[in-house]
């Protein structure tokens, strides 16, 4: 039986790979000291007190059917959240509830995504390095996928307006993850201007991929929608975000898609066939946690706190960059591959190789010589293992060779 090849060239998923890479490696310990795993981006603080009584309260909810756009009460707390922390009014029909933000970017180019634009095969736009699903989308939809350099030398965000014009005319979204994952990089409000006049002037749609707006440094990232709002050109904009990194519930599965009434009413036709619904208690727990900051403002001093740690550990290190948001470090090493083998065998610390995150554009992967460090553990297992990491890569080194 045939086989569609529009998923032929996808690499082996990033965590196969580790497993692949790593197996048959011993983790170099020491007496007392654990394994410690800094590679997938699920974080390990407390979820919020209320969630089991907001659970148990609704569990009869299992035996329905849920509305697969959202409940009224989780479509008004996600408004209610958008208008406290970004001064947006959002209607109710501009907005649906996600199993996550994944599935949304992916079904969100399925739904708005041409066939052709300007007579031509689509672009869609993707910083490289990534979060994978932009690609998967960008083939599940036939459009050409275009990795554009998010770099050092870019400020670790990708420069849209460099690309040539004709190639813009046939772009119908552009990718935009802000904090960035892998970087932590934080795209300011003048970007987000810019980048938006230039999908108005090229009449293409921008994905914001928000779910890591909680997790900052020292001043919340503007929103995409909102700058689009005060520009005039909010139908410009999708958003999406998630309870998975902002209320530590990686599990529950829940986020949403916002933007112009259009847009949302094209991705909740498409959802309407082919969609998972949350269930009505996850929902519930869902409108509870949106309605709640004191959890997140409690989880974010955490995160700062391991920030700090970061910038005293490593520092100093040739290349390195404070996070801005998001809990990712993006470390300079000579090859990731090779950093990730070494962490194993000498410290017992896994990271994820930044390869794996990347394509390669002209024989070049921009995420080669980088390794992704997800600061995902507490404040006390954090500093010894960032200590070791930093032994193994880097003291006694010039080059952050592993």
């Amino acid at each position: 039986m045939a086989i569609p090849e529009r998923f032929s060239n996808l690499p082996d998923y990033a965590f196969p790979r580790l497993r692949a890479l790593l197996s048959g490696i011993e983790p170099g310990l020491k007496d007392g000291e654990t394994p410690t795993v800094l590679t997938i981006g699920e974080p390990r603080h407390a979820m919020p007190d209320f969630v089991a009584e907001v659970m148990a309260a609704n569990i009869a909810g299992f035996a329905k059917y849920p509305p697969n756009d959202g409940t009224p009460g989780l479509l008004s707390a996600i408004g209610d959240w958008l208008g406290s922390r970004y001064g947006l009014n959002v209607a109710p029909e501009r907005i649906m509830a996600l199993n996550g933000t994944r599935e949304g970017l992916f079904n969100a180019a399925l739904a708005l995504c041409p066939e052709r634009k300007n007579g031509q095969r689509p672009a869609i736009l993707i910083p490289n390095p990534f979060y994978q699903v932009y690609a998967v989308a960008a083939a599940a939809v036939q459009a050409e996928p275009v990795f554009v350099p998010a770099t050092p030398d870019t400020g670790n965000l990708p420069d849209y307006a460099a690309l040539p014009p004709e190639l813009l005319d046939r772009t119908a979204i552009a990718y935009l993850c802000s904090p960035a994952n892998p970087q932590g990089a934080v795209a300011d409000r003048d970007y987000l201007e810019q980048l938006i006049a230039l999908a108005d002037r090229h009449d293409f749609l921008v994905f914001a991929d928000e779910c890591y707006s909680e997790i900052w440094r020292d001043a919340p990232p503007p929103g995409a929608l909102a700058v689009a709002t005060d520009m005039g050109l909010a139908d410009r904009v999708v958003i999406f975000n998630s309870l998975s990194k902002r209320s530590n519930l990686p599990g529950l599965r829940s986020g949403f898609v916002a933007g112009a009434a259009a847009d949302i009413a094209q991705i909740r036709r498409l959802r309407a066939y082919a969609g998972a619904p949350l269930s009505l208690p996850a929902q519930a727990v869902s409108e509870a946690a949106w309605r709640d900051e004191a959890h997140v403002a409690a989880s974010r001093a955490l995160y700062q706190q391991k920030y700090a740690i970061a910038d005293r550990v490593l520092g100093n290190v040739p290349g390195y960059r404070p996070i801005q948001g998001g809990f990712f470090l993006w470390m300079p090493v000579a090859d990731g591959e090779q950093a990730a083998r070494t962490l194993w065998a000498q410290a017992g610390i896994q990271v994820l190789p930044g390869a794996y995150l990347s394509r390669a554009v002209d024989g070049h992967n921009p995420g080669q010589g980088f390794i992704r460090v997800a600061l995902v553990a507490d404040a006390e297992q954090t500093e010894p293992a960032l200590q070791r990491l930093r032994a193994v890569l880097y003291d006694g080194k010039t080059d952050g060779e592993g």
